[in-house]
């Protein structure tokens, strides 16, 4: 149920982003999602503007996130004392996707 409370229009909000950055931020979902979608299944090395670098498969892209399969050996996680090997070998990371600095293809 929706809370009519949120949306009173009297209440300012804590942060409200420019329309103009809105704009920008859909262009650029775009623009990564038409270039990655054509490599969906390759092998490629991601650098997220906080300077984490992954690399792996592409799975799949939505309108938000590019997915990201890694491959073998660089999964992060934690490691928990029940877990047996190999246990992570179906992790997908969801990437989103105006965080992403840079997409390079490995193959």
């Amino acid at each position: 149920m929706i809370n009519d409370e949120f949306f009173d229009a009297r209440k300012q909000p804590l942060y409200q982003m420019d329309s103009a950055l809105l704009g920008q931020l859909q262009e650029l979902k775009t623009r990564i999602h038409s270039a990655c979608v054509k490599h969906i299944n390759q092998p490629a090395r991601v650098q997220t503007v906080h300077g984490q670098i992954y690399e792996g498969y592409i799975v799949h892209i939505d309108a938000t996130h590019l997915y990201l399969k890694p491959m073998p050996g660089h999964v992060r996680g934690f490691y928990g004392p029940y877990v047996g090997y190999g246990a992570y070998e179906n992790v997908i990371l969801p990437l989103v996707l105006y965080e992403l600095l840079v997409i390079s293809l490995l193959s």
